[in-house]
């Protein structure tokens, strides 16, 4: 929710400036069934919620970043593809995507959901993305929709590898090397300070590449020396740049 608006606020109702942003027509009462909780819909009497349109948008756009990532990644291994379609398509990363279309201000909540904040919470907002996609596909089929969803999602696509390796850079640091025919990841790391207050600093090596991570546990330095290195093997190679 955008600071000094009252949360108990009813949805904003200027769709055609939510239609702008979406880039893709959707007919007005399939647009707000898509944005109807089910809290808004207990308190109305029982009316449709979005639901089933989250149903199959869930599915839909499973399908979309699954497609794309395997397009635009011939050289990425199985596993690795389906961290990234998880990254993508999270709670987390929707929610934000929702957050840059300001979604919250016109999804229908009821009382209860409104004076707790259920603008802006992660859940509300990432269903109701996917209910948007849902609708779209109802009335456009894949092909339309997939261009809202790759324009929607553009940046977390093209973010995807390192995305999915943020959830463990170690991991994904090894993989990575293993991608360009690197060697195995060594690390070394070195402790300073009062047993109470260590800090400690980690040297990840990949062949040419070497960066340093510091923090209060071997994991967190080494993790940080990970994802420099990372950073650094995805510069040379030039690729999710």
């Amino acid at each position: 929710m955008r600071s000094g608006r009252p949360e108990a606020e009813p949805a904003r109702t200027d769709l055609d400036t939510l239609l702008e942003k979406l880039g893709t027509e959707i007919d007005r009462p399939i647009l707000e069934l898509a944005l109807t909780h089910r809290s808004y819909a207990h308190e109305a009497g029982g009316i449709p919620t979005n639901e089933r349109l989250e149903f199959l948008g869930d599915s839909v756009l499973g399908l979309v970043a699954t497609e794309f990532l395997f397009r635009e990644h011939p050289e990425v291994a199985e596993g690795t593809l389906a961290k990234m379609r998880s990254a993508t398509v999270s709670q987390r990363a929707l929610a934000e995507v929702a957050r840059d279309l300001e979604l919250g201000d016109y999804i229908r909540l009821g009382r209860g959901e409104l004076v707790t904040g259920g603008r802006d919470k992660d859940s509300i907002l990432s269903d109701t993305v996917e209910a948007i996609i849902g609708a779209a596909y109802l009335l456009h089929g894949l092909e339309t929709t997939r261009v809202m969803v790759e324009k929607l999602l553009a940046h977390l696509l093209r973010h995807a590898l390192r995305l999915s390796a943020a959830l463990d850079w170690k991991t994904s640091l090894q993989e990575l090397a293993a991608v360009h025919g690197l060697p195995l990841p060594a690390y070394q790391v070195e402790g300073s300070g009062p047993d109470h207050d260590r800090t400690f600093f980690a040297t990840a090596t990949v062949g040419q590449f070497v960066a340093a991570g510091s923090g209060s546990s071997k994991k967190v330095a080494e993790h940080g020396a990970a994802e420099a290195v990372f950073e650094a093997i995805t510069a040379a190679f030039g690729s999710d740049a």
